[in-house]
């Protein structure tokens, strides 16, 4: 087991970021997993060599039901990018700006909650507002960091 440096370890704000962010890369690796097990679970396989391996190419074919569910993981998986590569930034540079440890963890804390109920909500087919309003909160903290993040560095351009 690697154990961060102790110097890492100082910065506590950094280390709460990364803890975060690790929790949302796990949860875009498990939509991508969910991803295959759809088409696993169901034999329907967009290419053909994936066929062949899992029964034959008899397999190679579109399910609807396959498809109604994948066009719902795709949203997810595309929203998540949309939104979490910007926050790896954002939380990132944040750390580097020695913010109050507490407000930080609120931070990273109400985005990663916020987007954790948007895949849920996308998944599920939660009724409207949810995945909508749980987008909208994980915006906020977002927006506070890049604010605070130019404010810091404006006295520099």
């Amino acid at each position: 087991q690697a154990a961060p440096s102790p110097k890492m370890m100082e910065n506590t704000v950094f280390m709460s970021f990364t803890f975060y962010s690790t929790i949302l890369i796990l949860k875009m690796y498990a939509v991508a997993i969910i991803t295959g097990q759809v088409r696993l679970r169901k034999k329907a396989f967009a290419n053909p060599e994936d066929a062949l391996r899992n029964g034959g190419l008899q397999y190679y074919r579109e399910d609807p039901d396959v498809e109604r569910k994948l066009l719902y993981l795709s949203r997810a998986h595309r929203n998540d990018m949309e939104n979490i590569f910007p926050f790896l930034f954002l939380g990132a540079i944040y750390s580097l700006l020695d913010p109050s440890p507490t407000v930080a963890r609120i931070h990273f804390f109400i985005f990663c909650m916020g987007r954790i109920i948007h895949t849920i909500a996308y998944l599920l087919r939660l009724k409207a507002p949810t995945r909508s309003v749980a987008y909208g909160v994980a915006q906020l903290p977002c927006f506070s960091m890049a604010l605070q993040i130019l404010l810091a560095t404006t006295p520099y351009w």
